[in-house]
């Protein structure tokens, strides 16, 4: 599968150091070349930090900036930033009220960031809150969430977390709000081909040409289901009927809706996806307060999307709203 790079090994270094110098007045580098800031933070407020594996572009380094992330830990394809670039940055946007980690649940960032906190705390003395993503319906039952992965809808925890820092709320109440946001938010996706891994070049995971599988990770986790392609309506079908089973939403409650694309789907097929989610959720009286349609969280040029709903409240709503200036995402 080919792929625009010099060397494989290189390239996690050789994207950060292009972010960098095409986003200076967004970002920085630390010493630890894994380590980015913002080129100016917002004084006097909690920090927020990010992070997670390359490959998930404009994950997780594209989210920082003013309205969102403080800073951002960056690892290797698909695998966690090690404790010392999530030490590094916790330090550089302290600002003597503590900082919040929003990370995926993932055995390799739980620890990761685990030992970052502990290390913050004694080398440091900086108080540490997380907030471990587990939006995906088809990782683990729902009477056990605490198993499920965070993939999408780490997008709106990221957003309400970096949002209830900036209108000020302490360590506790920014923790508060963006566990509140991961509760009421659920993703379901449906995988259509592999990506490659640059070291490899080989695919992930093997589908054939009539086939998908709902579920997909976005490694390339397994699915809880593998079958002969559907049109766009019954997959949408598949996915928001597994949602709300998970989470119910009731007549005149209002939602986010999140179309994700995973690296090679293109505008269009998002766009067909989120009229039948339109469709559906309109014939349930459930409202779309604001929708979110592109590639937010990708697997490298992986097939395949997710819908991710995020149910509202006034707090939320606000945080939603909130105006974002960040290198790979823009709100008004």
């Amino acid at each position: 599968m080919k792929k625009l790079i010099n060397d494989a090994d290189h390239v996690v270094e050789e994207m950060i150091d292009g972010y960098v110098k095409a986003f200076p007045q967004y970002v920085k580098q630390l010493e630890n070349p894994r380590a980015l800031v913002r080129s100016e933070l917002d004084a006097d407020k909690v920090g927020v930090l990010i992070g997670g594996g390359s490959g998930h572009e404009p994950a997780f380094m594209g989210y920082v900036g003013a309205g969102m992330a403080d800073g951002v830990a960056v690892g290797n394809i698909f695998a966690s930033p090690p404790p010392g670039p999530i030490v590094a940055v916790t330090e550089a946007i302290d600002q003597g009220k503590g900082v919040v980690h929003v990370y995926g649940n993932y055995a390799g960032d739980i620890m990761n960031f685990g030992m970052a906190a502990e290390m913050a705390d004694l080398e440091h003395d900086i108080e540490v809150a997380s907030v471990v993503v587990t939006d995906d319906v088809a990782s683990a039952p729902k009477n056990e969430m605490a198993k499920r992965r965070g993939i999408a809808g780490e997008f709106f925890v990221t957003k309400v977390a970096s949002v209830a820092s900036a209108l000020g709320h302490d360590l506790v109440g920014v923790t508060r709000l963006a566990n509140r946001a991961n509760e009421v938010t659920r993703t379901m996706g449906v995988g259509l081909s592999p990506c490659s891994l640059p070291q490899t070049g080989k695919p992930s995971f093997t589908l054939a040409e009539d086939e998908m599988e709902i579920g997909l990770g976005h490694h390339g986790e397994p699915g809880i289901e593998k079958g002969k392609l559907e049109t766009a309506d019954k997959v949408v079908d598949r996915l928001v009927t597994a949602i709300l089973e998970d989470m119910p939403i009731a007549t005149g409650e209002e939602v986010a809706v999140l179309i994700n694309g995973l690296g090679s789907t293109t505008r269009m097929e998002l766009l067909i996806m989120f009229r039948r989610v339109e469709q559906l959720l309109s014939e349930r009286g459930i409202k779309i307060y604001r929708s979110f349609i592109g590639d937010y969280s990708t697997s490298l040029e992986m097939g395949g999307s997710s819908v991710t709903l995020i149910k509202l409240d006034a707090e939320l709503k606000e945080c939603i709203d909130y105006p974002a200036d960040c290198p790979m995402y823009v709100q008004k």
